[in-house]
């Protein structure tokens, strides 16, 4: 069942991706992939071995997407930089979500939507479900009950015969497709990324330019956003060949502000004279992050630059109501066709 779909009032929406890997994810691996992701939403659970949870439902209005469209972006920012296939399943919770991910073939998206959840649970074996082993499963096929819309049939008191009455109340729940578990919010990052994945190769230094511009753009929301700022700015290009540059400058002082962090990743750029380098993907990285209220920032007695700071406020708060493209810096808001996937970038503020 692959397709997009409207958001529910109130609905949670929980993304499950196995990451297909020739080889155990290394710890370098390990944390660039929970930084990728990180660029959709703070609220990931890392499912060992080789699978992650990500509850998007705070993510969609920033990204005005459907939790189809926003699972696509993240499987392919993770093919783009890193090559990794996934299969994915998109649910109402976290139990449906990893199932209908273990019925998706590579590169495919299942979705589940609550309505669906009953007629799709139906048919699979009771062993789908989780936490359901060798033991409870010949118990119940010694019973007929080889199905999960078998189980669902049963009167609860037969069940309840069969397992005892707190496992007899778990089967049942789960084999309504009911798990009431959140994804369990990660730790503030010690660092911030957003990445720009190419649909074709860029040999133009302007839309490099643009490109840049755009992600130190979105660090610095994402910054104002968690109240946070950064003292050092990474910049990663990535060509088509895959291989990569990788420079870093640290900040004059800790900032938030998006023109003292672009300033930084364009005097990155320039200093590496791309000239007419095939680009695939740029990635920004902020770390040395430190909370807003404790870093020192120089006084200034240009009043410029409180209008410049006050200004960027409130296009923030036009941001989280409108959405992120509301307002723009100047020099994106009139674009050429660009060889990009706009899409990409860090989650909202907050989350």
């Amino acid at each position: 069942m692959s397709g997009t779909g409207g958001t529910a009032a109130r609905q949670r929406h929980i993304a499950h991706l196995h990451l297909h890997l020739h080889a155990g994810l290394s710890e370098a691996g390990h944390d660039a992939v929970i930084e990728l992701v990180s660029g959709i939403t703070p609220h990931i659970q890392v499912v060992p071995p080789n699978a992650v949870q990500l509850d998007l439902t705070s993510a969609l209005r920033y990204f005005d997407k459907s939790p189809y469209d926003v699972v696509q972006m993240v499987m392919l920012r993770l093919k783009g930089l890193y090559g990794i296939d996934c299969s994915a399943g998109l649910a109402g919770n976290r139990m449906l979500a990893a199932m209908a991910a273990d019925a998706s073939a590579p590169g495919e998206t299942t979705r589940v939507s609550a309505e669906q959840a009953a007629d799709w649970l139906g048919p699979r074996p009771v062993t789908a479900l989780p936490g359901i082993g060798r033991t409870t499963t010949e118990l119940l096929g010694r019973y007929g009950l080889h199905t999960i819309g078998q189980v669902v049939d049963l009167p609860a008191g037969t069940l309840q015969r069969l397992l005892g009455a707190g496992p007899a109340r778990l089967l049942a729940e789960r084999a309504r497709g009911h798990d009431p578990r959140p994804v369990t919010l990660s730790e503030p990052s010690a660092h911030l990324v957003a990445d720009l994945v190419l649909v074709r190769d860029c040999l133009d230094p302007a839309q490099h330019h643009r490109a840049v511009l755009g992600l130190a753009d979105r660090i610095g929301g994402r910054l104002r956003g968690e109240r946070r700022t950064a003292g050092r700015i990474t910049l990663t290009v990535r060509y088509a060949d895959r291989s990569s540059t990788t420079r870093t400058r640290t900040l004059p002082e800790p900032t938030s502000h998006s023109p003292a962090l672009a300033s930084a990743a364009l005097g990155l750029l320039t200093a590496l004279g791309l000239q007419r380098a095939r680009v695939r993907a740029f990635v920004i990285r902020a770390d040395a992050l430190v909370p807003a209220d404790s870093s020192h920032r120089q006084l200034s007695l240009d009043p410029g630059d409180a209008r410049a700071h006050a200004a960027e406020a409130a296009a923030d708060r036009a941001r989280r109501r409108f959405g992120p493209e509301a307002v723009r810096p100047a020099a994106l808001a009139v674009a050429p066709r660009e060889p990009w996937n706009m899409a990409a970038g860090p989650d909202p503020a907050g989350g």
